[in-house]
């Protein structure tokens, strides 16, 4: 990244601002009044940015913003995103107790709205979150003055009549539904009204607050004046829009386009549990004459084509023609009804105008660096599946093995999608099966435990009948890469033809200066430009999991965990293993040892023996 070019292109506009090192981790997420004045001050030399914040600056290798609206809209994005990536320099938030909500009891036979501190699934209506307590402190007591609304606990109406109306109704802020004073469709009017404030409409109640405080101070009764300016400052604080965080906790994906001649760039804003939580932009390359219904549609085709999760609910900026056969074409991918929504209103609309924003900007300020990023990654997977002869490659899954000196035997497992690491994906294995070094075996362990562990996760996701994948290796690749050419594809489709999996095998081909020269697919070894996208990006995908490997083999040599394995079997604990040890004076021969020699180790017993046994002997014949 060009910094001070990158630096030049900042907003002067507020937002949330994403740090990366150079292994595209996020190292740091914070928000900005101004993101043009924040993000400049943490590479200027002359300002003393502290110890920490030092270090961070030093593993800065790019970042990325989103723009809001506003300072408070940044504020919960931050929150939101902090808790989503967990970033090493960011200090945790443990819950939402700084950002209150208004609630309102919905649920209720005689709703109530409430002061509540966090957002919960309960069938309750909340609006927020805000930076204001006072504010949300002033929105009840204004139900209770404008709306008449309750604010006791009393159960109703099971406890109409019960006990005498208490002080709101005699002050004239509650109707007294305890009293049977209001019917149940009255109150549920003035119900309507409350939630039609919240939601938005404020002018009604605007109005009606501006000629009372005009009235009071007619009547030179200045103090009720002075109350009614408060309200309505209290209405206006109330009324700052809240677009990051949904009150209905549900998944929506929010996509916008934005259009400059032929090129054109989709932004997806991803929502899940009601958080904003993420986003990412394409670069869209457009026909003459396409209007933006057209891209709009082809993108959705395209991009739900290759995405494993496909949310009930899409955000778009308008209508588009096809509209109801993509929403059953989606609804069959996700196996439940999949809405296209085309908001006119509210916070939705306004969450469909800030992903318009952002695709705007990043249109404007960064095509160039889009299109060749495109050309490294999606364009990159595109030609190595033209020369495969495949269709809808999206994930790609590399293994490696590495036993220096012969050493404990280790395997990695790294994933790319879009022609991009996906890190959060990575998986380490300590080799339990194979005696000495092999790679064919212990590439045969590394693929049978992955896919193994996979199809289990499977079928415990479709019995709990959950939509998200289950577990960290429920997905599987469009695509393997095998380190090698033909012996270690064949072990590869051996391991998955036993499992009954049909995913496709290549092997990444080596010349004799050990550079990949081809790829080995179909018994046949298929030349390749060594000048392209997709060469490139074949080798990073080689060398990635060739680091990843040794990165975790030193990480366990440095630790002196020679015998480390046994650290991962559950029940054995350092007296256990160190009895272990002792008794065996090795790790062959516990992995070779029976069950029964294994029960006569002290402080063994036979619950203890029969997990290290059924540890190193698990998925054998």
């Amino acid at each position: 990244m060009d910094l001070e070019e990158e630096l030049k292109k900042l907003p002067a506009k507020p937002g949330v601002y994403i740090m990366h090192d150079k292994k595209d981790a996020i190292i740091y997420v914070g928000k900005a009044i101004s993101l043009k004045n924040r993000v400049r001050q943490y590479f200027q030399s002359s300002r003393n940015k502290g110890a920490k914040i030092e270090r961070m600056v030093t593993q800065i290798e790019r970042f990325e913003y989103i723009i809001t609206d506003s300072e408070l809209e940044a504020l919960v994005l931050e929150c939101n995103l902090i808790k989503e990536h967990r970033p090493k320099y960011n200090t945790m938030l443990k819950d939402d107790k700084g950002y209150p909500f208004i609630k309102v009891t919905v649920n209720e036979e005689f709703p109530r709205v409430l002061f509540s501190h966090q957002m919960k699934k309960d069938k309750c209506r909340y609006y927020g979150p805000y930076t204001s307590a006072g504010a949300v402190k002033d929105a009840v007591e204004l139900s209770r003055k404008l709306y008449h609304l309750r604010s006791c606990n009393r159960n109703l109406p099971k406890d109409i009549g019960k006990e005498r109306p208490c002080l709101y109704y005699h002050i004239k802020q509650c109707k007294a539904p305890c009293q049977g004073y209001i019917s149940k469709e009255e109150y549920h009017k003035q119900v309507e009204k409350l939630l039609d404030f919240l939601g938005g409409n404020s002018k009604p109640v605007i109005r009606e607050l501006e000629e009372k405080m005009k009235q009071a101070a007619e009547e030179m009764n200045f103090e009720d004046a002075a109350q009614y300016r408060d309200l309505i400052q209290s209405v206006g604080r109330i009324q700052e829009r809240q677009k990051i965080t949904d009150q209905h906790g549900d998944d929506k994906d929010v996509i916008a386009v934005a259009m400059d001649g032929e090129d054109a760039v989709a932004q997806v804003f991803f929502v899940r549990d009601g958080r904003l939580i993420g986003r990412d932009h394409f670069y869209i390359k457009v026909a003459e004459g396409d209007g933006r219904a057209l891209v709009v549609s082809s993108f959705l085709k395209q991009f739900y084509a290759g995405t494993p999760y496909i949310p009930k609910e899409i955000m778009l900026q308008e209508e588009i023609e096809d509209q109801e056969i993509i929403e059953e074409w989606l609804g069959k991918r996700r196996g439940q009804k999949v809405r296209l929504k085309v908001p006119k209103k509210g916070t939705k609309e306004k969450l469909v105008e800030l992903a318009a924003q952002n695709a705007q900007l990043v249109l404007s300020q960064d095509r160039e660096k889009i299109k060749r990023e495109e050309g490294r990654t999606i364009g990159a997977v595109k030609e190595i599946s033209q020369w495969l002869g495949l269709q809808d490659v999206n994930r790609i899954e590399a293994f490696d093995i590495s036993n220096i000196s012969g050493f404990q035997s280790v395997g990695s497992m790294i994933v790319y999608e879009k022609g991009k690491p996906k890190r959060s994906d990575y998986r380490k294995f300590k080799i339990k099966w194979v005696k000495g070094t092999n790679d064919y075996a212990s590439m045969e362990e590394v693929l049978t435990r992955r896919f193994t562990h996979g199809m289990d996760e499977q079928e415990e996701q479709r019995e709990k009948n959950l939509e998200r994948e289950y577990g960290s290796f429920t997905k599987f690749p469009d695509l393997l890469m095998m380190d090698g050419g033909k012996g270690q594809v064949n072990i590869a489709l051996d391991v998955l033809n036993r499992l009954g999996l049909e995913i496709p095998v290549c092997g990444m081909v080596k010349d004799d200066k050990h550079r990949t020269r081809g790829l080995y697919f179909n018994n046949a070894e298929i030349p390749i430009d060594r000048s392209s996208e997709g060469f490139k990006l074949i080798t990073r995908i080689q060398d990635e999991a060739h680091r990843f490997a040794i990165e975790y083999h030193r990480s366990l040599r440095s630790k002196g965990q020679v015998h480390s394995v046994l650290d991962d079997i559950e029940g054995v604990g350092p007296a256990r293993r160190k009895a272990l040890m002792k008794y065996f004076k090795g790790l062959e021969p516990i992995r070779e040892a029976s069950l029964e020699e294994l029960e006569k180790v002290p402080s063994m017993n036979a619950r203890s023996a029969r997990q290290v046994y059924a540890f190193f002997h698990e998925g054998e014949d």
